[in-house]
C-alpha cells in the first residue's frame, strides 16, 4: 500500500489477515525514515517522557511537552497514521476533559487519532471522544500512567478472570466506537482471547503474536539505550552506530583532520 494510511484500512487488514504495523516516533527525521519504511501506524507515546525527557517514568508528562513533537511527526508523514497520546491527568476527571484535551492535541498537532489508556472505567470519555468526531485508540494490559496502582511493571491477563476482564474490557472500549485497541505486557492466551473477540485490531505490545499488529518503542527495535525489555527483538544497533560516529568525529577533529581542504571554503 502507496497511499496515505486511513482509519479504515486497520479493520480492512484485520479482516484479510494482514498484520498492522506500529512503532513510536517523536520527531521529524525519524518519523520520516519511518513512513518511508512503510510503517503503517506512527505513535507520539507518552513513552516520549521516560524515552526521551529523561524522566522516571510517563507521569510528569504534559500535553504542552507533547503537543510539538506530535507535530513534528504528523509533518512528517506523508502515508503512515499519526496517533498522539493524551499524557496522565488530561481525560481522567470527565468525558468533557477528554474531548477538550483531544480537540487540543487534534488541533495543534494534526494528528489523526488520540490514544489514553484505561477500559470500562473510561468508556465515557471513549464515546464522549469519538462522538465528538475524533478517532480513538485504546490501550489495556499494564498500562504505564497507572504503573504505581498496578504495582509496578506486571504482566497481565493472568488466569480466567484476568482474561475474562481484559475481554471485558476491550468490548467497552469497541461499543465506545474505538477503532483499535493496544495490548501491552498481556499473556498470549489473553490477547489471542482479546483478538477473536473483537471486530476491531489488536496492536500487542509484549503480547505474542496472536494480536492483529505489533508495535515497539522505536529505541527498543532500533537498539539505542541500556535497557531494552525481553518481549522487545533489537532489528539494528543504531545507538552504537551513533557513538561510532560521535567518537570518529571527536578523533578527527582533535587529529586536525577535520575540516580538510575539502569542507573549506576559499575566497
Amino acid at each position: 500500500m502507496t497511499k496515505k494510511v486511513r482509519i479504515h484500512h486497520f479493520k480492512e487488514m484485520k479482516q484479510r489477515g494482514e498484520k498492522i504495523t506500529m512503532l513510536t516516533a517523536y520527531d521529524y527525521p525519524t518519523a520520516k525514515a519511518f513512513d518511508a519504511a512503510g510503517v503503517d501506524m506512527l505513535l507520539v507515546g507518552d513513552s516520549l517522557g521516560d524515552n526521551m525527557l529523561g524522566y522516571d517514568s510517563t507521569v510528569p508528562l504534559t500535553i504542552d511537552e507533547m503537543i510539538p513533537f506530535a507535530r513534528a511527526v504528523a509533518r512528517a508523514a506523508e502515508r503512515s497514521f499519526v496517533v498522539a497520546d493524551l499524557p496522565f491527568g488530561t481525560y481522567e476527571v470527565s468525558p468533557e476533559q477528554a474531548v477538550e484535551s483531544s480537540i487540543r492535541m487534534m488541533k495543534l498537532s494534526g494528528a489523526q487519532a488520540i490514544k489514553f489508556e484505561g477500559g470500562r472505567r473510561i468508556a465515557r470519555q471513549v464515546k464522549a471522544v469519538t462522538d465528538a468526531g475524533i478517532p480513538f485508540c485504546g490501550h489495556l494490559g499494564f498500562t504505564p500512567q497507572s504503573e504505581n496502582a498496578l504495582g509496578g511493571r506486571r504482566i497481565q491477563g493472568r488466569g480466567e478472570q484476568g482474561i475474562q476482564d481484559l475481554v471485558d474490557d476491550a468490548l467497552a472500549l469497541q461499543e465506545a466506537g474505538a477503532f483499535a485497541v493496544v495490548l501491552e505486557m498481556v499473556v498470549a492466551p489473553a490477547a489471542e482471547a482479546v483478538t477473536k473477540a473483537l471486530d476491531i485490531p489488536t496492536i500487542g505490545i509484549g503480547a505474542g503474536s496472536g494480536t492483529d499488529g505489533q508495535v515497539l518503542v522505536w529505541l527498543d527495535m532500533a537498539g539505542v539505550g541500556d535497557w531494552h525489555p525481553r518481549f522487545s527483538r533489537q532489528f539494528g544497533q543504531v545507538g552504537a552506530e551513533m557513538t561510532n560516529a560521535a567518537s570518529g568525529y571527536v578523533k578527527a577533529v582533535k587529529d586536525v583532520e577535520f575540516p580538510a581542504a575539502e569542507h573549506t571554503f576559499d575566497d
